[in-house]
C-alpha cells in the first residue's frame, strides 16, 4: 500500500496531479479541497490510498489525513464508491462533510451529484457516530489560484466533465456563473457554485 507521496509536483488539475518521486510520476485522483490545499510550492506531500479494481489501479490523494480518514469511511458504506467519496469532498469540504452527516442533514448529501435519499440516508447512519472521532483541523489556510476568466472556465470543464457531468449542461451552467461573478472568479469557485446547479 502507498501510504503518501512526497516529491514533485509536476501537475496540478481540479481533478489529479502528478508527483514526481524518484524520477517516477504518480497521477493521483483528488478532490477540489485538495486542489485548493495543494497549492503552487513545487515540493508536495498528499496522503494516499490506492483503489485496486478489475480493470484499474487508482491512487486518491488527500491535502490532510482527516481527509483520507473520511474517504476511507465514505467508502465503507454499501453503494459509495471511491467516485463518489471524492465527488462528496468536491461538494463541500472535510469539516462541511463531517457537519452533514453528524446534524443528519439528507439535503446536504442529496446535493452531491448521485447520491439519492437512500443512499444520503445510509451515509448518516453508517457514519454519524464515527465521524465525531474525526479531528477537525484539516491543516494550513486554503491556497486558492485565480486566473483570468476563460482559462478557469476551461479548467472548470475539463474538471467537470472529467467527474462525470454531460459536457453542454457544464458550459451552459458555467457560461451563466461567469455572467454573475466577478470577472477573475477562480476555477475553484466556478466548480463549487456548477456542483451545486448540476
Amino acid at each position: 500500500m502507498i501510504h503518501h507521496l512526497r516529491g514533485r509536483l509536476v501537475e496540478k488539475t481540479p481533478t489529479y496531479a502528478v508527483i514526481e518521486c524518484g524520477g517516477v510520476g504518480y497521477q493521483v485522483h483528488i478532490s477540489l479541497h485538495t486542489f485548493q490545499q495543494l497549492g503552487d510550492d513545487e515540493n508536495a506531500m498528499i496522503h494516499t490510498h490506492l483503489v485496486v479494481r478489475e480493470d484499474a489501479q487508482l491512487l486518491y490523494g488527500f491535502a490532510h489525513p482527516d481527509e483520507r480518514e473520511l474517504f476511507l469511511m465514505l467508502l465503507g458504506v454499501s453503494g459509495v464508491g471511491a467516485n463518489t467519496a471524492r465527488m462528496i469532498l468536491s461538494a463541500m469540504d472535510p469539516a462541511s462533510a463531517r457537519s452533514a452527516i453528524q446534524q443528519g442533514d439528507v439535503d446536504a448529501m442529496k446535493s452531491v451529484k448521485g447520491i439519492g435519499a437512500k443512499t444520503a440516508q445510509r451515509i448518516i447512519i453508517d457514519l454519524q457516530d464515527k465521524v465525531g472521532a474525526l479531528g477537525n483541523a484539516d491543516g494550513g489556510s486554503l491556497n486558492l489560484v485565480n486566473a483570468s476568466g476563460n482559462n478557469s472556465r476551461h479548467d472548470a470543464l475539463i474538471a467537470l466533465t472529467t467527474l462525470g457531468f454531460d459536457r453542454n449542461r457544464c458550459e451552459k451552467t458555467l457560461d451563466q456563473i461567469v455572467k454573475e461573478c466577478a470577472a477573475d472568479v477562480s476555477v475553484e469557485d466556478l466548480i463549487k457554485h456548477a456542483l451545486k446547479r448540476l
